[in-house]
């Protein structure tokens, strides 16, 4: 019988319980979605770096010798060590695209993983074992020979196999924002393969035990001045960026469902009470009849259970079904692993789980006080709460304040559960549309920040690396150009070591470095900038001294810190020319920059890319993102619109019988809706108000986790604060309108009759 009540009630509740079910599934939904999206992603990575053996470390030298191996074996702390030719060639092709070539001693660290073809065989000196991707884009097939220049040597080799590579699941390119796989790609061969009798290894792939600090210092203790660098697995490049785009989706994955679950648990609450305001005649038959306290506590924690438990299964099997499918797309193309497959996590169940009960906790909240009163009390209408005179109704401006203010300051002192409620769920709705739309403008801003107030160049000419230095001058020279240097660096301060890029300028008008407040930063000849987010991380400032080096070299520099400047996407030093040279390090442009736009190809010139092929390439580096955004958006509009709507009909059937003695007073409908819209408002300003820093402060955490690289502000234009504003105020007048017709049918004999 209880059990068929329970269905009444909510088909004759139906909004407010679609309003729970669509509340616990949206945030199961997103969770487990873009949680599934996220873990996949982890998963996926980390089941392709341990089948090929990903290194733990890198450590780059000019010469690794046998004896160079039994010293580093002798650390103790090293398990397994492989060395490899790692060498730049430029590809036979029209557009002579870069192939970096892997000579291989054994395979056995950071394996090339097969697609199709054959394996990898250490003594096939005739061989290559090339990328797919671009094998994909130059449209090569196994058994196509391919021909590849370097360092005065041409060599011919038959394609055995075709896969990808551990080191490259993000393959950075110095040409392009974006991998441009018809330019750039790898390619693994046997030692044997290479041109001479001396095979010159140059990098030695390590796995070891303990953390990499450790490793690094131990490392630095003994073979300090034999080696150019030692690169940490998180520190490379590749690594680093596709966990630094894991952390950020989970991170949005993490924040955003807390919001959902919490206001899910906000609408149970409110819409039990009303029910069983609503039933507390029905509650005393009940007990008058027999039932019992727990058997009527059971019955409405039915309520909320069936419908969340129902909603969070549907959102764990729909979840990671749905929305890893709309992300996975964007992001292969920029990153290649071999499977691209969502992954399932206990957590969702939990999460599930913890609704499921808090639902539970929730409902029995809301039955406990009535279920202990006695019969009679509970067959009879609660009395309502009287309201005694406050400090500002002792006031004598309080008498000049009209009815319509007076009437809701005071409902709101009796009701000031409902007020709470209202203002938390108000504040939940307008801090999710602010960091949605938020994210929408640093997303805007950074891009607007980089390549329009920085960078004001048309065109950018990548320099070959054996280009002569008369050669770069004459093109410079021909493009109205200037020449920089872009650098791989890496900067230490006490025990904080990170990667970073160098700028050095000389003499451009063309790249304007900024500060935090994005004015500009003048760098004199003679000072060192770094930027605010490295100095940040290295916990330094201006005055502070660093110890740095360039990719590649074994020649470390102390540089005292000059200034700080702001760089949204670029991290590390700028400098100019003349003070490089006073630093002892070669200035060797790699780049020139022309305020023309360039098509004409040089001898020299790598690749040209103009501004708008650069922003466009930032546009599809970004797409996964901009989809994770507009969904954001989406569900914190859908989120404002239930909540309001539950909210505006608690607030009115709370003060039903309020609202019925006014309209015998003589108070017309429209006086009554403007006395309800009053309030609706009143609640509405407070919650946006107190939103607004609650979504700034989940924004800046967004951006925190947006990895070592990026330097986001949190912001919001004022367009979009206006936007954001006229959603919440725009949705709480409807709902007032939308309720001025349960004004009209309001039955006032049912409403009055019960406290007599």
């Amino acid at each position: 019988m209880l059990f068929k009540k329970m269905l009444r009630d909510i088909a004759k509740h139906k909004a407010q319980f679609i309003s729970i079910f669509l509340m616990a599934f949206l945030g199961v939904f997103v969770f487990a979605g873009v949680g599934g999206e996220s873990v996949g992603l982890e998963v996926n990575s980390n089941n392709f770096y341990e089948d090929t053996n990903l290194a733990d470390g890198w450590i780059y030298s000019a010469n690794i010798s046998d004896l160079f191996l039994d010293q580093i074996d002798c650390l103790g702390a090293t398990t397994q060590m492989e060395r490899q030719v790692v060498v730049d060639s430029v590809g036979d092709f029209d557009n002579d695209p870069d192939i970096t070539l892997h000579f291989v001693e054994n395979n056995t660290i950071s394996k090339f993983h097969l697609i199709e073809g054959k394996e990898l065989d250490i003594n096939d000196g005739g061989g290559v074992w090339l990328d797919k991707s671009f094998a994909d884009a130059k449209g090569l097939k196994v058994g196509d020979n391919i021909t590849f220049e370097f360092e005065n040597y041409t060599i011919e080799k038959e394609i055995k196999g075709i896969g990808y590579s551990p080191e490259y699941v993000y393959h950075a390119s110095s040409s392009s924002i974006i991998p441009d796989f018809n330019k750039i790609g790898f390619a693994y061969l046997s030692h044997k393969a290479f041109p001479a009798d001396a095979v010159p290894y140059n990098v030695l792939n390590i796995k070891f035990d303990g953390n990499p600090e450790s490793y690094d210092e131990l490392l630095d203790y003994h073979m300090g001045g034999y080696y150019s660098s030692f690169v940490e697995r998180s520190e490379h490049t590749s690594v680093g960026q596709f966990a630094d785009e894991i952390d950020q989706h989970k991170m949005m994955g993490d924040i955003f469902p807390v919001v959902f679950i919490l206001i899910a648990m906000l609408i149970l609450l409110t819409t039990m009470r009303r029910i069983i305001t609503h039933q507390r005649t029905q509650i005393g038959i009940l007990k008058a009849c027999g039932f019992k306290n727990y058997s009527i506590i059971l019955h409405y924690l039915s309520y909320g259970f069936w419908l969340v438990l129902t909603g969070s299964i549907l959102g764990l099997i729909l979840g990671p079904m749905v929305l890893p499918p709309l992300f996975y797309p964007s992001m292969s193309a920029n990153y290649k692993l071999p499977s691209w497959d969502s992954a399932w996590s206990m957590n969702f169940v939990y999460v599930a789980a913890l609704m499921v009960i808090m639902s539970l906790a929730v409902s029995f909240y809301s039955v406990k006080g009535i279920s202990d009163e006695k019969p009679a009390d509970t067959i009879r209408p609660k009395v309502p709460k009287v309201s005694s005179s406050g400090f500002i109704e002792k006031l004598g401006l309080w008498k000049h304040l009209s009815f319509n203010i007076r009437w809701n300051y005071r409902d709101t002192k009796r009701n000031k559960f409902r007020a709470l409620m209202t203002i938390v769920g108000v504040m939940g709705c307008s801090a999710l549309l602010v960091c949605a739309f938020g994210m929408y403008d640093g997303m805007n801003d950074l891009k607007e920040w980089e390549y329009t107030q920085i960078n004001h160049y048309d065109s950018k000419l990548v320099i070959e690396e054996d280009a002569a230095q008369s050669q770069i001058d004459d093109i410079a020279s021909k493009v109205n150009g200037d020449e920089i240097m872009e650098g791989s660096i890496e900067i230490e301060s006490g025990s904080a070591k990170k990667s970073g890029s160098l700028l050095v300028l000389n003499e451009t008008d063309l790249i304007t470095p900024t500060d935090y407040d994005r004015n500009s930063v003048e760098i004199k000849d003679d000072e060192v900038s770094i930027s605010e987010k490295m100095a940040k991380m290295l916990d330094v400032g201006v005055g502070d001294t660093v110890r740095w080096h360039i990719m590649g070299s074994d020649k470390w520099i102390d540089t005292k810190i000059d200034k700080i400047h702001a760089d949204p996407v670029s991290q590390g030093f700028i400098m100019s020319a003349d003070k490089l040279k006073d630093l002892d390090l070669n200035y060797t442009p790699t780049a020139i920059i022309t305020s023309d736009h360039v098509t004409e190809d040089y001898n020299g010139v790598k690749a040209a890319n103009s501004m708008n092929n650069m922003t466009s390439s930032w546009d599809e580096l970004t797409e996964s993102m901009w989809l994770l955004i507009y969904i954001l958006i989406f569900f914190a509009s859908l989120l404002a619109v239930v909540v309001l709507y539950n909210l505006g009909l608690l607030s009115f059937t709370e003060i039903e019988r309020e609202i019925a003695t006014l309209k015998v007073l003589g108070f017309k409908t429209g006086a009554l809706r403007k006395l309800l819209l009053t309030q609706n408002l009143w609640f509405t300003a407070i919650g946006f108000v107190l939103g607004l820093p609650v979504g700034y402060y989940i924004l800046a955490i967004m951006w925190e986790s947006s990895g070592d690289s990026f330097y986001i502000l949190p912001s919001i234009s004022p367009i979009n604060f206006l936007i954001t504003m006229v959603i919440t105020f725009a949705l709480s007048i409807l709902v007032n309108l939308m309720f001025s017709r349960k004004i009209k049918k309001l039955d006032m004999v049912e409403s009055l009759k019960g406290v007599e």
